[in-house]
């Protein structure tokens, strides 16, 4: 038996990686520089796996910015618009594709399965394919050189890539399957050429509702490698799910098949009990959960691992994480504000390694560690049976759920019609989607009140400071609906888990969302209760200071609950609805404090969805009922906003019609107007915040940009519908640059209200 892991966090126990990142994009330090701490990152990342006893050492799981991306740039599939023509990939280049630059937007962001994750979407456009650059052998031999031990290189797998890709251009797909196979085929054959044994080929795709038709393009894509002379085996990785063509799966000519079994666990053993196991073939046993904190039920995990043992052929089972750990904090070493109870129920990396090494040593030896299995449950046993996980009156508000109405008084027309007496707004309104920018000074006071050198009055008159300064910006820039930029917050998820009974939050538990953004999730640890108002009293004082509408901003309760590590002991619909009854009372504050906007943001609803198509209405039900638990409870006047971001919308349409908020805001600028294209063939009669430039890119936007996105925009939905706005939150952009933007952007929406009255007349 071996162990091995899939992948490993690549952002280090104090996010150096995505320090080091900036400091290069800041000029801080030299390209030279840049490499040799990165160098110096993947080197540490074995040596983790090496010290915990790891026999299968994964390698090229590291990425400068993201690994799709990694593999657009090393096959060449670089758009047009970069003005690329040469045999090399810049890092320029590179990064201008996942960032843009003044001349080019960014290449379109979208969730990574249905994780919290984001990936840069490769553009096809007819390019001819090679392989410029393989960075795995070039990740391989670097610690190959460095390691005397078993590596095994990792890459994200030809179908996965296929499907993943968006093609611009093309009207070949044969062209460009066959390219594709040929990169790939060149690829596997020079890791083969340097002494790799094992390569690891990671196909989540799998994972996902395939049609018959996409399995035997798989199929034949695999056959084709089968002919390349190479003599590596192949470890053909599946996560985040079950597989559902696995008869097709299994025969493919892979030496090693790499499955789920935490979240694909029934589909996938009662695939092996009926349909066998090929007894010349590697198990790859995913049985610690890759995507969450909590410690494994040892007992459990180690009985799981006798059955499989008992259905593969004599040294063919492999223990893993059930998917890569780049989904959960790199160490638990370095919280110490935790309480015991909670503390020793958690596992974060190199805890989940150390897991391994004990169900390992478990099974190679026939006996178990008796003591660790048995501290182990009673660490279970105790935090599930504590106080914080059994809140009477919680518990007794959920079981009265019928009692309440989750559905708004009267139709979207009526209500839209006297929201509009009382905020008197302009065709084409603007506004922004909530955050403004987290400057050094605003993240030096809360550095300050947290090490206990500011008291929080002083924190809190330089919010206000803050407040006021950007009401004043806001009303200069002549918007419509404002914001009060959300300085008291660090992330739009652990701002309300703070204030919320039921939750636990750690010092250093980072992990990568996109790019070099990393974020904190909080624990919800125990039963989720409102105890007083978390957003008024900035909201207020924001509409203090202007007769213009402020917008109260929340957080969704699905969002909440997808971006944050979620305790395992009861259902997550019924965490959800916990937490959609705390923010009832919240939204209830600020309606009866004068707030007439609410915008409860929802990027994560889509994510939470399931891979698998038949279990899509169970999750839909209780998440969209979660938002209209929080939501429903408003007048008609008060008019309710919700955001989503970066997430294919084309299948979600009912989900967003069944929501009934009564603005939408979407990302339209960098899929490039493509999403709004959903919207052509439903009949969606509510409001739709047009997201008409990408905030993620430092690049201003010239203002034809934003009214051809509208434009688009406006071949499938009405003018009255349509609302202007970023496509995301600013807190990450400098002050100048989103001050720049947001005059073009109302601008564009001047230029917008003044045709739409020439075409009138």
């Amino acid at each position: 038996m071996k162990s091995t892991v899939i992948g490993y966090p690549y952002i280090g126990p104090n996010r150096e990686w995505k320090k080091t990142i900036e400091a290069f994009w800041s000029k801080e330090i030299s390209e030279q520089q840049f490499e040799a701490q990165m160098k110096e990152y993947r080197l540490a990342n074995i040596q983790v796996q090496l010290d915990a006893k790891i026999d299968l050492v994964t390698v090229g799981d590291f990425t400068y910015y993201d690994r799709m991306l990694d593999l657009a740039a090393m096959f060449g599939i670089i758009p047009a618009r970069y003005k690329w023509n040469s045999d090399l990939v810049s890092l320029e280049t590179y990064y201008a594709m996942a960032r843009g630059n003044q001349s080019a937007p960014a290449s379109e962001m979208t969730k990574w399965f249905n994780t919290n994750y984001h990936y840069i979407v490769p553009e096809y456009e007819g390019q001819t394919l090679k392989l410029l650059n393989n960075k795995p052998l070039r990740y391989y031999l670097e610690a190959k050189e460095n390691f005397n031990t078993e590596l095994k290189p990792t890459i994200i797998g030809p179908g996965t890539f296929y499907f993943l890709t968006k093609e611009v251009a093309t009207l070949n797909k044969p062209s460009y399957l066959l390219q594709l196979i040929k990169v790939y085929s060149q690829l596997l054959s020079e890791l083969s050429a340097a002494g790799a044994k094992w390569i690891q080929i990671e196909e989540p795709i799998l994972s996902t509702s395939l049609s018959k038709d996409d399995m035997e393009l798989i199929s034949e894509i695999y056959e084709q490698l089968n002919t390349v002379n190479y003599s590596s085996k192949l470890l053909l990785q599946t996560y985040f799910e079950s597989v559902e063509w696995y008869e097709e799966l299994i025969k493919l000519p892979v030496e090693g098949i790499g499955l789920d079994f935490v979240h694909g666990l029934e589909e996938n053993i009662s695939n092996i009990k009926k349909i066998g196991f090929p007894k010349d073939k590697v198990l790859a046993a995913g049985i610690i959960n890759g995507r969450d904190i909590w410690i494994t039920p040892l007992q459990q995990s180690s009985e799981m691992l006798i059955e499989l043992e008992s259905l593969v052929s004599p040294n063919h089972l492999w223990i893993q994480p059930s998917c890569s750990l780049m989904h959960v904090p790199v160490s638990l070493t370095a919280e110490t504000k935790l309480s015991k109870e909670l503390y020793e129920n958690l596992a974060f990396a190199n805890e989940k390694l150390q897991e391994l090494a004990i169900l390992k040593n478990a099974l190679t030896n026939n006996r178990a560690d008796q003591e660790a299995f048995e501290q182990n449950r009673l660490t279970r046993e105790l935090l599930n049976s504590s106080s914080v996980r059994q809140q009477g009156e919680v518990q007794k508000n959920i079981k009265r759920l019928s009692e309440i109405q989750i559905t708004r008084q009267s139709s979207y027309a009526i209500r839209k019609d006297r929201q509009q007496k009382i905020l008197q707004l302009p065709d084409f309104p603007t506004t922004t989607i909530g955050s403004f920018p987290q400057t050094a000074e605003v993240k030096r006071n809360r550095s300050q009140l947290k090490k206990g050198l500011i008291d929080k009055e002083q924190h809190d008159d330089f919010i206000k400071k803050e407040i006021n300064k950007w009401i004043t910006y806001q009303e200069e820039l002549e918007l419509d609906v404002l914001v009060h930029g959300e300085f008291e917050r660090t992330d739009m998820v652990e701002y309300f888990g703070e204030k919320l009974v039921g939750f636990a939050f750690t010092e250093k538990a980072w992990v990568v969302s996109y790019g070099s953004r990393c974020v904190k999730p909080p624990i919800i640890y125990g039963d989720v209760k409102w105890e007083k108002p978390m957003t008024l009293d900035e909201t207020v004082y924001a509409q203090s200071l202007t007769t213009k509408p402020v917008k109260g901003m929340l957080t969704g309760p699905i969002t909440i609950l997808n971006w944050s590590f979620v305790r395992d002991d009861v259902p997550r619909s019924i965490v959800a609805q916990q937490i959609a009854l705390a923010l009832r009372q919240e939204i209830e504050a600020l309606e009866t404090a004068g707030i007439r906007i609410i915008q409860v943001d929802e990027p994560a609803l889509r994510e939470g969805l399931p891979l698998k198509s038949s279990k899509h209405d169970a999750y839909l039900d209780w998440s969209v009922d979660a938002f209209k638990l929080a939501t429903s409870g408003v007048e008609d006047e008060t008019q309710i906003h919700t955001h989503m971001c970066y997430c294919e919308f084309n299948d979600f349409i009912e989900p967003i019609h069944a929501l009934d908020a009564d603005v939408i805001s979407i990302e339209t600028s960098k899929s490039h107007g493509e999403i709004i294209g959903a919207f052509k063939n439903a009949t969606y009669t509510n409001s739709i915040g047009l997201g008409v430039y990408d905030i993620h890119s430092p690049r201003i936007p010239e203002i034809d940009e934003m009214v051809a996105v509208v434009n688009d925009s406006l071949e499938v939905i009405s003018p009255e519908q349509c609302w202007i706005n970023p496509d995301c939150g600013l807190k990450t952009r400098k002050t100048d640059e989103t001050l720049a933007a947001l005059e073009i952007m109302v601008k564009t929406a001047q230029l917008l209200r003044k045709r739409s009255v020439q075409r009138v007349n």
